[in-house]
């Protein structure tokens, strides 16, 4: 996960690194911060790598989905079908109040969520969108088409009633570590999450039914340590505020030798089924040897 950047050469430095590394996507977040602007940088991002590009996520409040839908087929379109547009309803406090964008009751913004999905995905489709809702009202026609198909649709949620949409609507679904509304609920969710995870696959499969086979899950490591397990366990559970037990136990971190790292992912997946997890920026060249594990390479 990349995105940072002050330059088109650095940013461009950061994808061909990433891409060497022999990893599969490049994805970027939606922050009013020093980051990029997302569906811009991937555009750059696409045309001058062959990897995947996506966003984990953008927030649904501060686009319309009309406007969201145009942009994200177009960088479908010009990168041949390689986008994975990841959207959830939008949750850091510091972003709302700095754009002075209003922030409304969580049921709201599930709602309006709900409604944008429709949206986007009636003006990926051919033909025309009439369409009359609580929040959105669309007439139009999606132009461009999008690349082959449709943008893959990427959910983030950890909520029940936000799981139970990205389990019916999503190609792929992030898993999030809790009920965000603030960066401590953030922290708090990441260190218990192996605790939530059983209940929240749960939540995705029965609102997914026969498509559940299907869809990919998708989960952000927010911790990285390979070398000694113990160690970097130790290490991991100092800067969380939590013990090793909980962080080797927790799917946003990972610690130990590549091959043990290895035996962890094949059997998070065997047990949630999650097998797509997500590498920040500053540890990819930590996590190359356990690229190198998983592709053979």
């Amino acid at each position: 996960m990349v995105g940072k950047a002050a330059d088109r050469a650095e940013w461009l430095g950061q994808v061909h690194v990433a891409e060497d590394l022999g990893y599969s996507t490049v994805f970027i977040s939606d922050h009013f911060s020093d980051r990029l602007a997302p569906l811009p940088a991937l555009a750059v991002a696409a045309e001058h790598s062959s990897m995947r590009v996506g966003t984990l996520v953008l927030a649904n409040d501060f686009r319309h989905p009309a406007v969201l839908a145009k942009e994200a087929a177009t960088v479908d379109l010009l990168s041949e079908g390689r986008l994975e547009l990841g959207l959830g309803t939008g949750w850091a406090e510091g972003d709302y109040a700095a754009a002075g964008i209003d922030k409304p009751a969580p049921g709201t913004q599930v709602d309006r969520f709900a409604e944008a999905v429709q949206v986007l995905k009636g003006l990926w489709a051919p033909g025309r969108v009439d369409m009359d809702g609580e929040h959105y009202s669309i007439h139009m026609e999606g132009l461009p088409e999008p690349g082959p198909g449709r943008p893959t649709l990427l959910i983030g949620a950890g909520a029940r009633r936000m799981l139970g949409i990205a389990g019916r609507e999503a190609d792929i679904v992030g898993i999030s570590a809790g009920e965000i509304t603030s960066r401590d609920d953030l922290r708090q969710g990441i260190v218990r999450a192996g605790d939530l995870v059983d209940e929240k696959v749960g939540w995705i499969r029965a609102a997914a039914g026969d498509r559940f086979e299907s869809l990919e899950l998708n989960i952000l490591t927010f911790g990285i340590e390979v070398g000694d397990r113990q160690a970097g366990a130790e290490r991991l559970a100092e800067t969380w505020g939590s013990t090793p037990e909980a962080i080797l136990s927790s799917p946003h971190f990972l610690a130990g030798s590549a091959e043990e790292i290895v035996s962890d992912l094949i059997a998070r997946r065997e047990r949630w089924g999650i097998n797509y997890p997500v590498i920040a920026a500053g540890r990819m060249e930590q996590f190359a040897p356990v690229v190198a594990e998983l592709t053979g390479t």
